[in-house]
């Protein structure tokens, strides 16, 4: 039993190393990509405020108002 446990250990070095690199290359394109979300997110804000403030500048009617609902 012990024999078979082994062989799931990894022992080769290199292995590891490659691991640990790939992890650190996922970890920094999770952070980019989270950082890319918020990015978005405000500049959605941003628009979403913009075209509120246009719609409400004018004469708002409830079609003008239903167009800011989501889908």
């Amino acid at each position: 039993m012990a024999k078979a446990l082994l062989g799931h250990v990894p022992s080769d070095l290199r292995n590891s190393a490659v691991l640990v690199s790939d992890n650190a290359r996922l970890r920094r394109r999770v952070a980019d990509l989270e950082a890319l979300v918020t990015a978005l997110q405000a500049e959605n804000d941003r628009l979403l405020a913009e075209r509120a403030e246009h719609l409400l500048g004018r004469d708002e009617t409830l079609a003008d108002l239903a167009e800011m609902q989501p889908a």
